[in-house]
């Protein structure tokens, strides 16, 4: 079952990233071939280039927190750096 959050999460999802309360990284040359590895490996569960490059920079960075929207595509990736990642803002269905 697909569930879609409440249009005002994005909403308050934007204010907390322009008023500094995530960080915005950029992709960097190195991580191109994990991103690859990553479409491989995950191209059957419709995981593409963005998720993939979401992911690669947050093993990058060590980070055991992501501010996404994409529950279900983050639920089903295995990153390399912990057991599951802590998705922001939680999901409360």
């Amino acid at each position: 079952m697909h569930v879609r959050l409440h249009a005002g999460v994005f909403a308050a999802l934007l204010h907390d990233i322009t008023s500094g309360a995530y960080q915005v990284e950029d992709i960097q040359t190195q991580d191109y071939r994990r991103i690859r590895e990553l479409c491989d490996r995950y191209a059957d569960a419709d995981v593409g280039f963005v998720d993939a490059a979401v992911l690669t920079v947050t093993e990058r960075l060590d980070e055991p927190k992501l501010a996404t929207l994409d529950h279900r595509h983050f639920r089903a990736l295995r990153p390399r750096h912990v057991d599951a990642l802590q998705l922001l803002p939680e999901d409360r269905t």
